[in-house]
């Protein structure tokens, strides 16, 4: 086609594109050339003008350091206008829009290409034949694999994220142009159909610019529960059943003639789950009336899925008496709705009668509408659907009949589809966990018994007060009541109060309605002791969740964040399981205890490598200390590690598969559940294809590292002591600069756009957990997303150089090298910490760091030095050249990136001090500033 002017990737020197990826690099240019339209065509000649200098030179300043690239770019971006300032901006930002929507389209392709090689014998690595195959060559068989299966449950659960810079309108658009870009993928295609899906990317691409990216109100938890919705009602929904097909057919394949391949008969190991309407930390937005509207939209959501589904089937299957026979369950089921809903019946045309199974269906469809409505009573407004297991039950019986009437290919296959929905989704979408810090039940729980001074009394005397309070079944010594102004800010514990056991009255009232599936564990942030444990529990018995035997069917899941914290939690956890109490309520809740660690949080209070390795040994600890508790018949109670991980390497992100493979063995155990948030979670489920392919891979590391787990490496336990030396000198090192250098706060407040951050309309939640400007009281997200705009990326390496520094020198290179080389873990963490240093760029962040002042020229000499030190280290023990050397795409990837990155923050610079030197009133200055922080994001694809 023919193409003109406008952004598309350089030419750089010394880049290469493989075969393989040259089809990107096709879309790229492509689309570079379509948004370069599109930019002249809505901001004129003038702006497209603007747009291609910045480029040019932007390209220059990195090709040639020494040359006149950056006075240029400088010179172009100062002292703007703000409203030319956002043009500019946008016309970058829209650029990396279609880019990135161009580089998951190609992981489409690229997975297109690899299952068409599989039929030759080459599975793509982690694919669920590739995962079966290594299963039977670990030894497993048959009986192994059913046996396997029946414990395995992978379960995303997807959180609101309080920096997530893209509305959800934009998403729908984004992902528009990357199903055009599938299209055209077809070789077949005529000249006309390219042409038209091209105008269809064009016409997505101009109404996002016609579009105000940032909303001018903050979102309510509502958005956001729409916004995480969607991906399980438009995405996850579509694809689970062919999760399933695909792995029947890798299981017949591998174990051909066993019958272990039996579609229907494989277990539910897939599961869903949501953080938003239920996640209180900090969000004084989130209550009982935000869980009881939640749970009803997924309700919503979900039956009327199935209630569209049930009637395209009952269009479907036309099959007549007089072609086929039927079971006669079929009639039966038929004559008994027909009495329920007659005048549904009577709305079925006279020459479909005939027809059983659409006869049934509509009958179904009748009883869903019921549910939907929840009409009580008899008759046409007869009773809908008590839960899940009834419509299962209804389905099963068109799928026995067809399967015993030739139907194995006259519908069979659609209606075993809608049962797998049925069973994976329920009646409740995704289980909606709750989450509250552990603080406030503390003050809550203080204030109901009565107890002066309860929150400075020792942790332990606490835990037995609770404990006897429990046993004995005491009532509070106070309970709130609406007359007794419990929402005065002089009575903040008796507001606790209140709001939490309104809460568990809404659990409660949620299992009764919409069943045990609809919510979760019970999350308690920053979790110290046992005695949040034993708080919770009681809080819950007095919210009315007991039952007359006294157990309490709640699930209580300590998170431990901190890196003293994670330290604690197995010696914490060990103390409630020696606890008689508290066994007794496990035994009522199936002897399995889930226990969440923090990956964002323990990040941020000791650096990346202390917090991998304190998650690391946390889990190890867990594992040990619930595999002692077991009794000599080998039963105890069944341990869950729930991952708390943020979508940036800084906050636990990166590879999933890489990192449940290099899990200390037995902390997987059959199940993985972990937290999806932000800009990760449109990029791992945004697509179907993408979606399906992340579902595979986690679900097969988590197979493997259960069955097959790899073998141990007798160099590992002397590997234990030098990891343990690396993390304890980078977090004094971290802790050094961050919380014990006096100026340091100064120092991010000024180097960073985290002012700006913190007026962005973007999320429910405040950016703090309590009141205060530290660098304690903020959140992990803006802080991580405030490091990655100044293209510092501090968190994501600081300290990791100086743990090495010390490593080598006492141990020699050679054995740290060996550390990089053979043990997963470790090559996990310098890998994500390469991949962080290469995005980062420390000329362009020396420019914010002169925005601190002094206090920048103070300390910003340290942050270098320690870059430096960490570059040096990580290119010499991996043998390396350059950053990234290992992974040629990634580097590639980042080099193309990185020229249309860098005008959009020398702006944010530009516009930062200038919009601070009007003490941050100016609103057209903040105006281009936000969306600087929308482009950088594109760019960079992290926020927080």
């Amino acid at each position: 086609m023919t193409t003109s002017p406008g952004p598309r990737p350089p030419r750089r020197p010394g880049l290469h594109f493989p075969p393989k990826d040259e089809p990107l690099r096709d879309d790229v240019r492509t689309l570079g050339a379509l948004v370069g339209r599109v930019v002249q065509e809505q901001g004129g000649d003038a702006l497209f003008a603007a747009v291609e200098a910045a480029r040019k030179a932007a390209i220059a300043r990195r090709e040639d350091p020494a040359g006149d690239g950056e006075a240029r770019l400088v010179g172009l971006v100062e002292d703007l206008p703000p409203g030319e300032a956002e043009q500019l901006v946008r016309a970058f930002a829209t650029y990396f829009q279609v880019v990135n929507m161009a580089e998951k389209a190609h992981r489409i392709r690229r997975r297109r290409d690899y299952l068409r090689r599989a039929e030759d014998g080459e599975p793509q690595a982690y694919s669920l034949r590739d995962t079966v195959e290594r299963l039977a060559a670990a030894g497993l068989g048959p009986d192994d694999v059913a046996a396997l299966f029946a414990g395995l449950l992978v379960e995303p659960v997807f959180t609101a994220h309080p920096t997530e810079a893209t509305r959800r309108t934009l998403l729908e658009k984004q992902q528009e142009i990357a199903r055009r870009l599938v299209d055209l993928m077809n070789p077949e295609l005529t000249p006309q159909e390219r042409r038209g899906a091209l105008a269809r990317i064009r016409a997505e691409v101009t109404v996002t610019w016609q579009t105000e990216e940032q909303p001018r109100e903050r979102p309510r938890v509502e958005d956001e529960a729409e916004h995480v919705l969607f991906y399980v009602t438009d995405v996850l929904y579509r694809v689970t059943p062919a999760f399933y097909e695909d792995l029947a057919a890798a299981l017949g394949e591998v174990y051909e003639g066993s019958g272990v391949a039996s579609l229907p008969d494989l277990p539910r190991m897939l599961s869903f789950a949501s953080w938003v309407g239920g996640d209180m930390d900090g969000n004084p937005n989130v209550d009982a009336g935000t869980l009881r509207r939640t749970l009803a939209r997924h309700r919503r959501l979900v039956l009327g899925l199935y209630r569209r589904e049930v009637a395209a089937l009952a269009r479907r299957l036309s099959q007549s008496r007089s072609r086929v026979g039927f079971d006669d369950e079929v009639g039966a089921l038929i004559d008994d709705y027909r009495r329920r809903f007659p005048e549904t019946y009577e709305a079925v045309l006279p020459r479909h009668r005939e027809m059983p199974y659409r006869v049934l269906l509509r009958l179904v469809g009748a009883r869903l509408e019921a549910t939907l409505e929840e009409r009580p009573g008899s008759g046409e407004g007869g009773e809908g659907y008590a839960g899940p297991g009834e419509l299962y039950a209804d389905l099963a019986v068109v799928a026995r009949s067809l399967e015993g009437h030739r139907g194995e290919h006259a519908g069979l296959h659609a209606v075993r589809r809608l049962l797998r929905r049925v069973d994976t989704f329920g009646f409740h979408l995704a289980t909606l966990d709750v989450r509250q810090d552990a603080l406030v039940h503390r003050r809550a729980v203080g204030r109901m018994l009565g107890e002066e001074g309860w929150e400075e009394r020792p942790a332990d005397e606490r835990a037995e007060r609770l404990r006897r309070a429990l046993e004995e079944g005491e009532e509070p010594a106070w309970r709130p009541s609406g007359e007794e102004g419990i929402d005065r800010d002089d009575d903040p514990a008796a507001a606790d109060a209140r709001r939490t056991l309104d809460v568990m009255a809404a659990i409660a009232e949620a299992r009764r309605r919409h069943g045990d599936g609809a919510v979760g564990p019970y999350i308690m942030s920053m979790a110290k002791h046992r005695d949040d444990v034993f708080t919770t529990l009681l809080l819950a018995r007095w919210g009315g969740l007991g039952k007359d035997d006294g157990t309490i069917p709640l699930d209580v899941v300590p998170l431990f964040e901190t890196v003293p914290d994670l330290e604690a939690a197995p010696a914490v956890m060990e103390g409630l399981l020696a606890d008689d109490l508290y066994r007794r309520h496990l035994a009522a809740r199936g002897d399995r205890q889930m226990v969440m660690v923090g990956y964002s949080d323990s990040s941020k209070d000791g650096g990346m490598a202390a917090s991998r390795w304190s998650l690391q040994e946390a889990q190890a600890a867990l594992v040990d200390a619930y595999t002692a508790g077991k009794g000599k018949d080998g039963t105890g109670v069944a341990l869950t590690v729930f991952h708390g991980r943020g979508g940036t390497v800084s906050r636990g992100g990166g590879s999933t598969h890489r990192a449940v493979m290099a899990a200390p063995e037995g902390a997987v155990a059959g199940r993985l559940r972990l937290t999806e948030q932000g800009e990760v979670i449109d990029d791992k489920y945004g697509l179907r294809g993408i979606a399906l392919r992340t579902l595979e891979r986690t679900w097969g590391a988590t197979a493997l590292a259960t069955a097959a787990p790899r073998p141990a490496d007798p160099r590992e336990e002397g590997w234990h002591g030098i990891m343990a030396q690396i993390a304890t000198t980078s977090r004094d090192a971290y802790r050094a600069l961050v919380y014990d250098e006096p100026n340091f706060t100064a120092f991010f407040r000024g180097a960073t756009p985290i002012d700006v951050i913190e007026r962005m309309n973007i999320g429910s939640r405040p950016s703090s957990r309590r009141a205060g400007a530290g660098i304690e009281d903020l959140r992990a997200i803006p802080w991580v997303f405030a490091w990655t705009q100044s293209r510092l990326i501090l968190p994501g390496w600081y300290g990791l150089g100086s743990g090495l520094e010390a490593a080598v020198e006492e141990h020699g290179e050679a054995e740290v090298a060996a550390m990089v080389s053979d043990w997963p873990f470790f090559a996990n963490l310098v890998d994500d910490a390469e991949m962080v240093l290469a995005k980062a760029d420390l000329p362009i962040a020396e420019r914010y760091v002169a925005l601190a002042g002094e206090v920048g020229e103070e300390l910003f000499p340290r942050i270098r030095q320690e870059m430096q030190r960490t570059v040096s280290l990580l290119l010499r023990l991996k043998g390396q050249d350059s950053v990234l050397d290992a992974n040629p795409t990634l580097q590639r990837s980042i080099r193309l990136r990185n020229p249309y990155v860098d005008p959009m923050s020398l702006l944010q610079v530009d516009l930062l001090a200038r919009w601070r030197a009007t003490d941050r009133q100016d609103e057209p200055l903040l105006s281009a500033l936000l969306a600087t922080v929308q482009g950088i994001a594109h760019g960079l694809q992290n926020t927080g």
